[in-house]
């Protein structure tokens, strides 16, 4: 069990403050938290305790998450079940804080249960948790300690985008001391995957399995295929070394990766777009694309890869296709016209030939925000299609009628189809509340001290919602919006506060600039 008292003190919060915590939240306190938690808490037999039980779930989230209040209860819900459980993966080792995938033990896990599979979405989603701590020893456990005594390297088990992952972190939470540290382990780390992973064509090549997509439809554990995931997390990593290195005023490593992005991003368009079919695709190991589409062809976007053209934009059409991806429970991982969809077994290996993955919704849901937010070409998409895509899969979070999270399911009836392996419970393989709040909310962080906001909620969606104790740059934020000004009382229209004191108000929710004190 955590000791509640110790790390109230070491956050320099009393514990007065804390048993008062409403007083520290300008708007919503934490009554809705905790009758989330209580109802949380009530369904959970807690067959493994971590770093935080559930006994002291309340307390913990009260001090580290932001809290979030919207018409829509289904969100809502998800919101804060997403963050209740989170909070059971994080755990304290030997080697620091970590957090796991699987809340039960599995034979392909590393020491500690640890897995990099969804390594980047664990840091997209902890980056908003107000102690940052957690996961700087987290990143410092992968570049570090977890290959040492290992019979099998486990960091590069699967692919990953982690340099970009450290990247955003340092945008919400800055500390150049601690990228200087690990900028070093980056660079070596990079170059290793160019020393295993690139071949003498500049892609890179990486089995489904090792994708975290085993069985999927254009995949192979063995044939060294072009991935538009390897290719586009290796991209972002690219760009984000770049950032980090120019941050650390080192202009050689600066230029070494812009060169390196760019030319990863000329060979993904040149190689990897199909354009008889308009979709990025697999280009296999004896050449020739593999023709199918699948969720991994979004991809590029969770990087702001493609060029703002119009033929690209022409993608996402698929989106809203009911044979491309759209199905009653969510979004496939593969178009459903396929000839082999859902075809290679089902509950007994992990397939990714259709079914729903969440770790595959959020990334394509996160690639579809970055396109709305970023490009001018946005071809059939708009914000009312992201709003209905993220309820959806917001709705998708449910097992007999009880808030769940597992690892896949069927795209008709939502079964969720390892049954009930208690393996799966609580499965940490993918980001929801880093949706609500980067991208739904629309809070993108920058390197100034300039609060950026373009909320992606469609026109008259809503009348009221607060993002409330929001930790940004060392500041406690809450924006808010409240059409009447009768739900909160702090006025008509588009607020935001930062510790409190009020630095804009406008009467429409619309996409924002403003400095911060």
């Amino acid at each position: 069990m955590i000791n509640t008292k110790k790390i109230l003190f070491t956050a320099g919060i009393s514990l007065l403050t804390i048993s008062g915590f409403a007083q520290q939240s300008a708007i919503l306190g934490t009554s809705k938290l905790k009758k989330y938690v209580d109802y949380f808490n009530s369904i959970d037999t807690e067959a493994v305790k971590n770093f935080v039980p559930n006994s002291e779930a309340f307390t913990w989230l009260a001090d580290q998450a932001p809290m979030f209040e919207c018409p829509d209860s289904v969100l809502e819900q998800n919101y804060y079940y997403r963050w209740w459980t989170y909070r059971k993966h994080l755990v304290k080792t030997p080697d620091g804080f970590i957090f796991t995938e699987f809340i039960e033990p599995v034979k392909h896990a590393g020491k500690y249960n640890s897995i990099s599979c969804a390594l980047g979405h664990h840091i997209y989603e902890g980056r908003w948790l107000k102690d940052n701590s957690y996961l700087k020893d987290y990143i410092k456990f992968w570049l570090y300690k977890a290959d040492i005594g290992e019979s099998k390297q486990r960091f590069h088990q699967f692919s990953s985008w982690v340099d970009d992952a450290v990247y955003q972190n340092e945008l919400v939470k800055p500390d150049q001391a601690f990228l200087k540290e690990i900028l070093p382990a980056l660079d070596l780390d990079y170059a290793k995957w160019e020393e295993q992973r690139q071949l003498k064509n500049g892609l890179f090549w990486q089995n489904d399995v090792k994708d975290g997509m085993e069985e999927s439809v254009s995949g192979s554990r063995k044939d060294q295929n072009q991935r538009p995931t390897i290719n586009s997390y290796m991209y972002g990593n690219a760009v984000a070394l770049n950032k980090i290195a120019s941050l650390m005023g080192d202009k050689v490593m600066a230029l070494k990766y812009q060169e390196k992005s760019a030319r990863i991003k000329s060979l993904v368009q040149d190689s990897l777009w199909n354009s008889n079919e308009n979709f990025f695709e697999t280009r296999k190991a004896k050449g020739g694309s593999s023709a199918v589409r699948e969720a991994i062809g979004f991809t590029p976007w969770d990087f702001n890869l493609p060029d703002d053209k119009a033929v690209y934009a022409k993608a996402w059409d698929q989106l809203l296709d009911t044979a491309g991806f759209k199905a009653t429970w969510g979004l496939t991982t593969a178009e459903r016209r396929e000839p082999t969809f859902r075809t290679r077994g089902t509950g007994h290996s992990c397939e990714w030939d259709g079914a729903l993955w969440p770790f595959a919704s959020s990334q394509t849901l996160k690639g579809l925000a970055n396109l709305l937010t970023n490009y001018k070409n946005h071809g059939k998409m708009n914000a009312r299609v992201f709003y209905q895509e993220l309820h959806q899969y917001a709705a998708s979070h449910v097992k007999n009628g009880k808030p769940y999270i597992g690892e896949y399911q069927d795209e008709k009836t939502g079964e969720w189809l390892k049954g009930d392996n208690p393996r799966s419970s609580f499965y940490n393989h993918s980001t929801f509340n880093d949706l609500v709040i980067n991208d739904l909310i629309g809070i993108k962080p920058r390197a100034d001290n300039v609060l950026e906001i373009t909320p992606l909620i469609p026109k008259n969606q809503w009348d009221w919602f607060v993002l409330d104790n929001l930790s940004y740059h060392g500041t406690s934020i809450t924006v808010l919006w409240d059409k009447s000004g009768k739900r909160y009382n702090k006025g008509k229209g588009f607020l935001i506060f930062a510790n409190g004191k009020e630095i804009y108000k406008g009467k429409d929710l619309k996409a924002l600039k403003v400095k911060m004190d």
